[in-house]
């Protein structure tokens, strides 16, 4: 069989570019077999030339040259993450023909759709499977697994580094600040940490996978998102009481709004969710997807959504894709946003609730506070009070039936007004329980 040389130029060498570079060199003959090309390391971009690696890259291949990395390749893998320089050095590749292999979510979340329609426009391919949860296939599950079916709702975990503090304070009963210093320390969790604990990364992966299940596009802008940072020891030990863990998840959905509309909803929040569901048992860095399909039904991706070696395999697995279609012909699957289906207002979802309230000691308190949910719509499932003792302070745990998210929100403002209310402590959705 000929094989045709392909020219690679790889965007970054830290954690991830390394690892696609030590792989590519020590599985050179398998890949080769699996894609039909020679696969060339032709440059790789840093920004300093004597900064230490973690794996020994050949010096010759080491540049700052961007442009000249990027006009030599028939292959580009963006490595760098954030938008610029990230976002031009791609679109200079497209531009230029070149297949792009690409982990940035930020990028694809917010220029995503440009840069879809830049690569059709110069007949090449852009390929994304490292963009979300790491090592775990959820963009070929989407975009071509499930191709013939009919995705109805997405629910996951796809940050691993609320995961892990999230588990820190449900094992240990770490506070938040205590467990986000250790995460820290471990190198889990960034010296700021605000894209990961306040949701943001989260979304912008929310975004891509819903893009993807419902053929519509979603922005980052398009997902409404709450992160972990008030999410207190107290929460973790009611939510062990109950039988439950908390878990940030990115949920996507078709759903029919007030008005009857269809359209997709998209939310990352933190939520309790029973410790008999499959996403309960997801620990420490790992990443996990439950898709609900009208023909397959409930599967579920499983795996290592961070670090280097397992993100480069998701690298490696478009690279062969790839460099396949650039020698046999062919190409990945075209954006598709056939349906065009509308983001619909996150107030018009429904789940259940759980809210706690600390109130006053005296008789009649339950009586109001029940009254203020009936008047706005909001039927109670269950009502747990603790046994008050002198000195001590009044909590009431409340659990409703499913109700709107709007409705909800009406009830904690009207909490949070009451003469009997002296503090709502937290309101944390419950998924996963039916």
């Amino acid at each position: 069989m000929t094989t045709k040389t392909q020219n690679i130029a790889v965007l970054g060498a830290g954690t991830v570019g390394s690892q696609v570079i030590r792989l590519i060199n020590e599985h050179r003959d398998d890949l080769q077999a699996r894609s039909g090309a020679v696969l060339n390391i032709s440059a790789v971009l840093v920004r300093n030339l004597d900064a230490k690696r973690d794996y020994d890259v050949d010096q010759t291949l080491l540049t700052t040259d961007a442009e000249g990395a990027i006009d030599g390749a028939d292959i580009v893998i963006e490595l760098i993450g954030g938008i610029e320089p990230a976002y031009s050095y791609v679109k200079r590749a497209l531009n230029n023909g070149s297949t792009v292999i690409t982990g940035n979510k930020a990028l694809l979340a917010q220029h995503g759709p440009e840069l879809y329609e830049l690569a059709a426009e110069n007949d090449t391919d852009l390929y994304y499977e490292a963009a979300v949860a790491g090592a775990v296939p959820i963009v070929y599950g989407l975009r071509e697994s499930l191709a013939g079916d009919r995705v109805n709702r997405m629910i996951g975990i796809v940050n691993g580094t609320t995961n892990f503090i999230l588990d820190q304070m449900a094992t240990t009963g770490a506070s938040y600040d205590d467990a986000l210093k250790e995460a820290q320390e471990l190198g889990f969790a960034e010296a700021d940490p605000t894209a990961d604990v306040e949701g943001l990364d989260a979304a912008a992966k929310c975004a891509i996978m819903a893009s993807l299940a419902f053929h519509s596009r979603v922005s980052m802008e398009d997902v409404a998102v709450e992160g972990i940072t008030k999410i207190t020891a107290q929460d973790m030990e009611e939510a062990a009481e109950n039988g439950m863990v908390i878990k940030l998840l990115a949920i996507a959905e078709r759903r029919v709004d007030d008005e009857g509309v269809e359209g997709i909803g998209a939310q990352v929040y933190p939520a309790l969710v029973p410790t008999t569901h499959p996403l309960a048992t997801v620990s420490g860095a790992f990443n996990a997807v439950v898709l609900e399909n009208e023909s397959a039904g409930r599967l579920m991706f499983y795996g290592q959504g961070a670090g280097g070696a397992p993100t480069a395999s998701a690298v490696l697995s478009d690279l062969v894709a790839g460099a396949s279609h650039r020698v046999h012909g062919g190409h990945a699957p075209r954006e598709s946003r056939y349906a065009e289906l509308p983001i619909l207002d996150p107030g018009s979802a429904q789940t259940r609730y759980q809210v706690r309230i600390k109130v006053e000691e005296r008789a009649g308190v339950l009586e109001e506070v029940a009254g203020i949910f009936a008047r706005h719509g909001v039927s109670l499932l269950t009502v747990q009070q603790n046994v008050p003792e002198p000195g001590k302070d009044v909590h009431i745990v409340l659990a409703t039936h499913t109700t709107r998210d709007s409705d909800l929100q009406a009830v904690i403002d009207a909490l949070g007004k009451s003469k009997v209310v002296q503090a709502v402590e937290s309101s944390l959705r419950v998924e996963g329980d039916n």
